[in-house]
């Protein structure tokens, strides 16, 4: 029996499912019916949320018992507002919910207008937002007027105070304010500034047109009445719904623009939507036969229209506006997939940290206690903190003791502690007490990779930040080169310069982007900065014109040196453009888009020249290379250009009074006599390294003892490799070209066939300015340096200007522009 009924069961189901079925469509109809109850019920919840205000306390006892029909309440809406309002204000958000009776009625009206509730998605979102901001606000009064912020509204109130107390709380609700008037009200600091500004201009209005009185002009469009300026109308003649492609778009207000002075054809009016949600009705207009005369304008309201602040405000909004919409400008964009070369491309030379050798320690103490008893003088502490390479013994003697007196038994200590070495510091900078550095026996390597991953250089927030090793104390030492601002390297030979200038390469390919810094590498020995070649189109400069980026010949580091002058010169008038004092302020603005590119403006790369043996530079060019060097190291750090300088020869005549001067940062690697240490440190010491990368290092004050990391030519060849292979630039950074005054007769265009096309114009900028240079023709003709470097060429050739003065512009030998029509006009007959 079970089983019949069972198949009848399924033969009803499939004649079920063979049936037709009929789809459910909202109608119009169904949506006026729907409509009309959202707008009768958002007015019964009005009429019951009044009344609760008014009639609440004596109706809050009636709730339990609405069910009983002798209980009688007071409510305007009967027992069913009592108890709606019960749920919405007292249970709910208080005064808050006065706004579900807007989003009912918006609904309902939308439904019944046949508009699209989609639209209202926003509204719901931003009502129900101030809902709870409303609520939770009301919350504090919950012990004297419970009903202001409903239950909700107490709750949520305490939760946070619970957690961040009552002034928390209230920064979080103005922070809920301040999001509320941004995003929704569309308030912002512009708006609120240009509002001030709008009162107190019609302020002024107001004031003219008591004193002088005029007359309104005014169109009439059978429905829209519009007054001279744009006036935002209610429309009585549009029924139909706006049809728009985006769901969130709120059609809030039509604004019609007539033109004065034609006549405005109704018919014709184009509607548009503007990007804030406005109907703007702009008539196609004609010349109208009768027109309509405008009064005279006033003479001072057009003085005041025209305002040179008002002009400023309008350039500022302008850079906001563009960072706005575009961002920040990104230097790193064109090459945004770059990737910063990996450690695993360095390696690590040691297994752990530094072995303590306890009996090594125990044995020096002892020997350095016993040498100064010998010479009557006593220890009252001894402590000793062991370096890589050398451990530092800080001994505080007893009362009475000269610090001379144990300063000069420095090769005393040393022959009975059997070591090279010994340097003795009386006393240490910032402490009281003497320090002893004696040399390990066996000194612990210090690898790059152990100073490129540390903290202190990963975390260093640097312009040009640079690891050179580990201190005494075992701690990173990383300095800033744009700080220093220039460095001078110096030690003997096999000490390690060239591999401290491998070091200070590779903390800056580890931490800036090509786009940040570049390097001119100049290399006279030929095989030490060679391996750099491969990361020419990324990071290196050079000259234009020239094959090689790493220069070897000596000619051509005096070309360099001068361009790199030209280069400072160049960006001394940006920044002077810009109105800011260093690279970094530039680049800042420059990067806010309140710069622009079509007056020459551009982002500027750091620029760190490396000179590898100086001294031989100095023995083939001398004051050629001394004299762009001394300018450089006196002018060039404001504008990014930074000099690291190595010497295995640091004599008088090699490292002068001039460069020392302007090269405050200091490394001094193992030397080998007194006088040389004095000739880069000013003081004695570094004839007393152990080598092998022991180097002091000092800016001006203090004297540093670091331990350089060690970086092997097959690990620059890794890095340079990495990086080569990645995208590149199209070419090398290019310099600013530069002709020697001996080529300068030699290589300038003499024919008149193959001037550049703007050659006349450009003589007539120079011969108007009564100024000779590039760089002003790369501001009035938005050239390139090397077009404006041959046009400069070309004028001097045909005699206009004079030849180059190194910083100082060319001088121009035709003083006006009627002179310079004559010199055409000649120049033209004899041709």
């Amino acid at each position: 029996m079970a089983k019949t009924i069972k198949k009848e069961t399924a033969g009803k189901k499939n004649e079920a499912d063979t049936a037709p079925k009929k789809s459910f469509k909202i109608t119009r109809q169904h949506k006026v019916v729907i409509g009309s109850l959202l707008v009768l019920f958002a007015i019964s919840l009005l009429l019951a949320f009044i009344s609760f205000y008014i009639h609440g306390q004596h109706d809050q006892s009636a709730i339990s018992e609405l069910s009983d029909r002798t209980v009688s309440v007071q409510n305007w809406l009967g027992k069913f507002g009592a108890y709606l309002a019960d749920v919405f204000v007292y249970k709910g958000f208080g005064v808050g919910a006065f706004l579900f009776v807007r989003l009912f009625f918006l609904t309902g009206a939308y439904l019944v207008l046949d508009l699209s509730v989609k639209k209202l998605k926003n509204t719901w979102f931003w009502d129900l937002f101030a809902m709870v901001i409303i609520s939770v606000l009301f919350g504090f009064f919950a012990h004297f007027l419970p009903e202001l912020g409903g239950i909700i509204g107490y709750e949520m109130n305490l939760f946070l105070q619970d957690y961040i107390g009552k002034s928390g709380t209230l920064l979080v609700l103005l922070f809920g304010l301040i999001v509320y008037l941004i995003f929704k009200i569309k308030i912002s600091p512009d708006s609120i500034k240009a509002l001030f500004e709008k009162t107190k201009k019609d302020l002024s209005e107001d004031l003219d047109s008591i004193k002088t009185p005029s007359t309104q002009s005014t169109y009439n469009l059978e429905e829209f009445a519009v007054d001279e300026e744009v006036q935002e109308i209610t429309p009585r003649a549009f029924t139909e719904p706006l049809e728009e492609d985006e769901d969130d778009l709120e059609l809030e207000k039509i604004v019609i623009k007539p033109a004065s002075q034609f006549e405005i054809n109704k018919d014709a009016l184009k509607p548009t939507i503007s990007s804030s949600s406005e109907l703007i009705l702009e008539p196609t207009v004609k010349p109208s036969t009768l027109e309509i005369t405008p009064p005279t304008p006033h003479i001072e309201e057009e003085f005041i229209v025209e305002k040179v602040a008002e002009e400023d405000i309008i350039e500022e909004n302008l850079a906001s506006r563009l960072v706005a919409d575009f961002g920040l400008f990104d230097p790193t964009l064109d090459l945004s997939n770059y990737k910063f070369p990996s450690l695993d491309l360095l390696k690590e030379y040691t297994t752990g940290g530094i072995t303590i050798n306890q009996e090594e320690l125990e044995e020096n103490k002892n020997r350095i206690v016993e040498t100064l008893r010998n010479y009557k003088i006593e220890i009252a502490q001894i402590k000793a903190t062991v370096g890589p390479s050398v451990t530092l013994y800080e001994i505080v003697p007893e009362a009475g003791i000269r610090i001379s007196k144990i300063k000069s038994l420095e090769d005393d200590i040393a022959l009975s502690l059997s070591a090279l070495g010994i340097r003795i510091i009386a006393p240490i900078p910032g402490k009281g007490t003497i320090g002893i550095e004696v040399p390990n026996k066996n000194p612990t390597m210090v690898s790059m990779k152990s100073v490129i991953g540390s903290a202190k250089f990963q975390e260093a927030e640097m312009e040009l930040p640079i690891a050179l090793g580990k201190t005494i104390s075992n701690e990173t030492f990383v300095v800033d080169l744009a700080k220093m601002p220039h460095l001078l390297m110096a030690g003997a030979t096999g000490q390690g310069k060239s591999v401290g200038l491998n070091a200070v390469l590779t903390s800056l390919l580890y931490k800036k982007h090509p786009a940040e810094v570049k390097f001119v590498l100049v290399d006279p020995k030929k095989v030490e900065l060679t391996l750099f070649n491969k990361i020419e189109r990324h990071y290196l400069a050079k000259l234009p014109d020239t094959e090689d980026a790493i220069i070897t010949d000596n000619n051509k580091v005096i070309n360099t040196l001068n361009s790199l002058c030209i280069e400072m010169d160049n960006r001394y008038s940006l920044l002077k453009d810009a109105m800011v004092r260093n690279i970094k302020e530039y680049n800042e603005k420059f990067k806010a888009r309140k710069l622009n590119p079509e007056n020459g403006h551009q982002f500027l790369p750091y620029i760190v020249l490396v000179v590898d043996e100086f001294a031989d530079l100095i023995m083939t060019a001398g004051k050629e290379v001394e004299t762009p060097i001394a300018r450089l190291a006196q002018l060039a750090r404001a504008i990014g250009i930074h000099l690291i300088i190595a010497t295995q020869r640091p004599s008088v005549n090699v490292i002068t009074g001039i460069i020392k001067a302007n090269f405050p940062a200091r490394i001094a690697f193992r030397v080998t006599s007194k006088i040389d240490s004095r000739t880069i440190l000013d003081t004695q010491g570094a004839d007393q390294l152990i080598g092998r990368g022991d180097l002091l290092y000092t800016n001006g004050n203090d004297v540093v003892r670091v331990q350089c990391a060690f970086v092997d030519t097959p690990e620059v060849e890794k890095i340079t490799e990495f990086i080569g292979a990645q995208k590149a630039y199209p070419n090398a950074y290019l310099l600013p070209e530069f002709i020697g005054g001996d080529e300068s007769g030699i290589k300038l265009d003499m024919d008149i066939s193959e001037r550049d096309s703007l050659f006349r114009e450009a003589a007539e900028i120079i011969v108007t300015a009564q100024q000779g240079s590039a760089s002003l023709l790369q501001r009035k003709l938005k050239l390139g340096y090397n077009r404006a470097g041959r046009l400069i060429d070309q004028l001097e050739a045909a005699g206009i200007v004079g030849a180059f003065e190194g910083s100082k512009a060319r001088t121009v030998n035709i003083p006006d522009l009627s002179s310079l029509d004559d010199f055409f006009n000649n120049e033209q007959n004899n041709f």
